[in-house]
């Protein structure tokens, strides 16, 4: 499915333009300075022409389709279950993409640069699993009732 932003621009036109972005990035500071660049001078946004670039390198197989550049990919990338694409699993992440966006993209903003997004995430990915207290679980980060739970597991093997 193609969104109405990609559909006002040719092909030609969407391949020339991620092709000028990976033989220029290295002339910016950043992708994201070369992206705003080259995207200024054809008429989309630097998001538009970076999902572009993003599709390109996936269809060319250099990025792997589950990047780990979103906090949804990095905290609900492996299934409790084991099984691979389950839709709880998706609206897990969907649900967490958007927390992430509310508390911290849009938040701390404006951002300097893509980069300076790229940073913050891991951060706040790492606060949410491992500093935030939880009220439904005692007022403690989740990694400690992991912990806790876990113990408790071994206790009850021991038992058996």
């Amino acid at each position: 499915m193609t969104s109405k932003t990609t559909n006002k621009f040719l092909r030609e036109v969407r391949e020339r333009a991620v092709q000028m972005v990976l033989e220029h990035e290295r002339d910016h500071p950043s992708r994201w300075a070369a992206v705003v660049s080259i995207a200024a001078k054809i008429g989309c946004t630097g998001q538009t022409l970076n999902e572009w670039v993003k599709k390109a390198e996936v269809d060319a197989g250099r990025r792997s389709a589950g990047s780990c550049r979103s906090p949804h990919r990095l905290i609900a990338s492996a299934s409790p279950n084991g099984a691979v694409g389950d839709s709880y699993d998706n609206a897990l992440a969907e649900t967490i993409n958007g927390l992430n966006k509310a508390e911290v993209i849009h938040r701390r903003g404006p951002w300097q640069s893509f980069e300076a997004v790229e940073f913050t995430t891991p951060e706040w990915v790492y606060w949410f699993n491992n500093r935030r207290l939880l009220e439904p679980i005692g007022n403690i980060p989740p990694a400690e009732a992991e912990q806790r739970y876990n113990a408790n597991l071994d206790d009850t093997a021991m038992a058996a």
